[in-house]
């Protein structure tokens, strides 16, 4: 396996590091790139990420046989309907995107025959920190990477998407889009929403500044990716706000339960809540490619 030409749609952390890590395999020949910021393009093209910066995204895919788009969800329809007429029908196309029923429904709304091409992808990496220059060639490695594939993908093209991920070190797992989005609103998009809460809540207060400077390392690990980027995740939960609202139900009902032991003074009904959520806590273990997403998608 190997690409003459792999198109870079979104020239950040998550695209720059997959681009790194294909040439890094001896997997790709000529790298084009195209982010909407020409000081970005430049950057990328400066740091040996790309070989071509192209002004256009339809310049960039012109001639690709792999094109990743790596932009934020809220991006992906302009993105889709601007490759569209020049990507190849023997190209394969995947995404990094958080969220997948979005996504593949601006997919079917944009590429048009070209649709088949695509197989939804999402890495479960990154980093607090955006940007072409924290990009690294083994973001990857020892990550998982879910695919969600279209009944148009033949098996071919997911057989190759599941090689491609393999080849930069990510384990490969199959979802259903609704399966995805539904799993990471719980374990990803709603944890992120509670610590951009929690963190606002403690800095709007009188004295939040002087509290925040007397925090330790539970506050440190626990508010950790609430200096994930904002424009990113605000993207992912709009697009996935059905499932994040459900989420934040059973938050709001667990929340209710340590209220009320507060309220009442119950002190073995707070010992049990407490005691619960540790046992849980305890017993799970990080799976083997699994990564806590904190990427931003550029």
């Amino acid at each position: 396996m190997k690409f003459e030409r792999l198109a870079l749609i979104g020239c950040g952390l998550m695209g720059g590091s997959f681009a790194l890590a294909l040439r890094q395999a001896g997997l790709v020949q000529h790298i084009t790139g195209f982010s909407a910021s020409d000081k970005t393009r430049q950057r990328a093209l400066a740091l040996g990420v790309i070989d071509q910066a192209c002004a256009s995204v339809a310049e960039a895919v012109q001639g690709a046989d792999l094109v990743l788009l790596a932009v934020p969800v809220g991006a992906m329809h302009s993105s889709f309907a601007a490759l569209r007429d020049t990507l190849s029908p023997k190209a394969l196309l995947m995404d990094v995107g958080s969220t997948k029923c979005d996504v593949i429904a601006a997919a079917q709304a944009a590429l048009g025959d070209r649709l088949n091409g695509f197989v939804p992808a999402h890495p479960i990496a990154g980093k607090e920190v955006a940007g072409i220059e924290h990009a690294e060639g083994t973001l990857y490695q020892d990550r998982r990477t879910i695919l969600t594939p279209l009944p148009q993908n033949s098996i071919r093209q997911i057989q190759t998407a599941s090689e491609v991920w393999t080849a930069v070190g990510s384990h490969v797992s199959h979802m259903t889009p609704e399966a995805h989005d539904a799993t990471f609103a719980a374990v990803s998009h709603l944890p992120h929403l509670l610590a951009f809460a929690a963190v606002n809540a403690l800095s709007a207060q009188a004295q939040g500044a002087a509290f925040l400077e007397m925090a330790g390392p539970g506050f440190r690990d626990f508010s950790r990716i609430a200096a994930s980027d904002a424009s990113v995740w605000r993207d992912i939960l709009n697009a996935n706000h059905a499932e994040v609202l459900t989420q934040m139900a059973h938050f709001r009902a667990a929340l209710a339960q340590f209220e009320n032991a507060l309220q009442q003074g119950d002190t073995a009904a707070l010992h049990q809540l407490i005691q619960q959520a540790s046992r849980v806590r305890s017993a799970w273990t990080l799976q083997a490619g699994n990564a806590c997403n904190t990427a931003s998608e550029d």
